[in-house]
């Protein structure tokens, strides 16, 4: 059984967010249309970023507005790299606020930890 992932991250500014992740990942859409932007990270994993509008209405008020969390981190996208440092200052550059600078840490990782534009966590490690 083979098993693909897509994290899909809901926000408040698709362009903002696309834009802050393009120049952070320095990497192209494979997809960017009203609604859905992604990124292929691997053979097998993507990234997502999905308006919290548009899920809203899939959700259908079955759930908590997601909107009504923004700037709350509800996740982590913890991200391996052999070059954390760059993609660090490239957050920076784009808008993120650092929450952690780059140190090892208890589980043998180097890591930083950040806050992209809607608040989500993002962490650049090596190991």
């Amino acid at each position: 059984m083979e098993i693909n992932f897509e994290f899909i991250l809901y926000v408040s500014d698709q362009k903002i967010s696309r834009d802050f992740y393009s120049y952070v990942l320095n990497l192209a859409p494979s997809l960017d249309v009203e609604g859905m932007t992604e990124y292929i990270l691997s053979d097998r994993t993507k990234l997502g970023l999905m308006p919290a509008s548009g899920i809203k209405k899939i959700l259908d008020g079955k759930t908590p507005d997601p909107e009504s969390s923004n700037g709350t981190p509800r996740c982590e996208l913890y991200i391996f790299t052999d070059n954390a440092k760059t993609l660090c200052k490239r957050a920076l550059a784009a808008g993120a606020v650092e929450i952690s600078s780059m140190k090892k840490r208890d589980w043998g990782d180097s890591a930083a930890y950040y806050s992209d534009p809607d608040g989500h966590i993002v962490v650049f490690a090596e190991k």
